[in-house]
């Protein structure tokens, strides 16, 4: 029997409970894959993150949902940096490099500004693929009516290292009224099944806010809601700027998420242009909750 500790933090906040809880490992070179698939379904959150020694990087950071192991994922990413730094294993150096799945990608870390570092990181560039599936099964496996969909913007694969689908939603008012069927998503997203569906709207609770949104997980993966992502707010970032304000780049574009499931958060995203493609940067913060210890037999 081996006894490991996971550090819960949630990222994307500076509350406990609030924002998007990670499980993270520091020492995951201990454990085999098979070994961190059963840690993170015993841990259960969205995506626990395992950190490994690099050849090629500072760090190697691996990602696993209680279902599968995904390429990225930007709240844990977030939320393993700040546990990193707060434990004192990064480098002295304001940019480092991490190894995913998804490449190797740099993050920096902002503490000039505020007592509370601000964890900078870098996305691959933004791809949009087209959805010709149903609009009407779309809606209702997310619980609305199609009549609920904004028709001014386009539905869209979106991925800055995991593809989601881009569902533009009228109003902030329907997306309490979502319920997901998450089982129908793969019969429905027929160009790229095991993506997730992410409805997002222009209306927001908070002023300071430019986009709102829900993130409704694939069913592979064992999870129903992502409270807080940062992947998904990183395309939607892109996709901000390509479809509906392209005076938007180069400014930060402030994304909700969570208030509908009590988890309120925030991800700040930046896009630019950099050779003919969007370059798209994430940030945020996070705050630790607790140890929790998980038993492997």
């Amino acid at each position: 029997m081996k006894t490991i500790s996971v550090l819960h933090y949630d990222a994307f906040t500076e509350h406990p409970n609030q924002g998007n809880p990670a499980g993270i490992v520091l020492e995951g070179e201990k454990f085999n894959e098979s070994e961190m698939q059963k840690i993170a379904e015993k841990v259960g959150f969205n995506e626990t993150s395992f950190v490994l020694p690099s050849n090629i990087a500072d760090l190697r950071i691996r990602y696993f949902t209680p279902g599968h192991e995904m390429n990225l994922c930007g709240h844990a990413t977030i939320a393993t940096v700040f546990a990193l730094k707060a434990n004192g294993h990064l480098p002295e150096k304001e940019t480092i490099l991490i190894e995913t799945k998804a490449g190797i990608l740099p993050i920096r870390i902002n503490q000039k500004e505020q007592s509370t570092p601000s964890i900078i990181m870098k996305q691959i560039p933004a791809q949009f693929k087209e959805f010709n599936g149903s609009r009407k099964e779309l809606a209702e496996a997310i619980g609305i009516a199609e009549s609920d969909l904004d028709v001014n913007q386009p539905i869209l694969y979106g991925s800055t290292g995991i593809w989601t689908l881009l569902v533009p939603i009228k109003s902030l008012h329907v997306f309490s009224q979502m319920v997901p069927k998450n089982d129908l998503f793969p019969s429905i997203l027929k160009e790229i099944p095991n993506a997730s569906v992410h409805p997002f709207c222009l209306e927001t609770f908070e002023g300071e806010a430019t986009m709102h949104g829900r993130h409704f997980s694939s069913p592979f993966s064992g999870t129903i809601e992502d409270p807080v992502t940062g992947t998904a707010s990183g395309v939607m970032g892109a996709y901000y700027v390509t479809y509906i304000n392209d005076k938007g780049k180069n400014q930060p574009i402030v994304i909700e998420q969570g208030k509908e499931i009590g988890r309120n958060g925030k991800v700040s995203v930046t896009v630019s242009d950099k050779d003919d493609q969007l370059d798209v940067e994430i940030s945020g913060t996070a705050v630790f909750v607790k140890e929790i210890k998980i038993i492997l037999e």
